[in-house]
């Protein structure tokens, strides 16, 4: 695979990981909350990597090609994320440094962040339909490599920006917990809306 392939194709990518999101929203939340921006963004990842995993090896277009197993991926996301943004407007997070986070918390985020991302459908049918766009048949190496590739570079943009905003998100509310409030309680409705956007469009669909 050449380098000018893995430059274009990350120049698309990274047009989908800098637009807020359910991750962003994630990498936020887990800002404010403390020193859990690594274990959540390495949760956020996880679930990037394995849905660059089924699409390379195969699975992908088996799943896509099977309206139940799809709507059954989109229903469990979307009521995933819509109970993530019912408790972040219940309980909005304000930053503390010095919080101790036992290990388990750490799981924790890092669990919740698998899912936010494993379980989003618009992360798997964006790799569905990116993917094979930049894989060449002819290529020296196989298509399932070409693919695990494309989701390497990914997945390293989309650990880039999230600790960023995970980071910054606490660097810049640390000293204004009303502001930070705000800003929890926006990355809780952000998760609804995006959750009632899934929904709606399984129902229309």
């Amino acid at each position: 695979m050449s380098l000018s392939i893995l430059l274009a194709f990350w120049a698309v990518s990274i047009l989908f990981v800098i637009t807020p999101g359910a991750d962003w929203a994630y990498a936020i939340s887990a800002g404010l909350r403390g020193r859990v921006v690594i274990p959540a963004v390495g949760g956020l990842l996880s679930g990037h990597l394995i849905a660059t995993m089924i699409v390379a090896g195969g699975v992908g277009t088996l799943v896509a090609n099977h309206p139940v197993a799809l709507s059954t991926l989109t229903v469990t996301g979307a009521g995933y994320l819509l109970w993530l943004g019912i408790n972040m407007l219940a309980c909005p997070a304000t930053p503390h440094a010095d919080d101790i986070q036992a290990s388990g918390s750490w799981k924790h985020w890092a669990f919740k962040g698998l899912c936010v991302s494993g379980l989003n459908p618009k992360v798997f049918l964006l790799f569905l339909a990116l993917l094979p766009q930049f894989t060449n048949a002819a290529d020296d190496w196989p298509v399932s490599t070409q693919m695990l590739a494309l989701g390497l570079v990914h997945t390293v943009s989309c650990g880039v920006i999230y600790l960023l905003v995970g980071f910054g998100s606490q660097a810049v509310l640390q000293a204004r917990p009303a502001a930070a409030r705000f800003v929890s309680r926006i990355s809780g409705a952000a998760m609804i809306i995006i959750a009632v956007v899934l929904l709606s469009e399984q129902m229309l669909g």
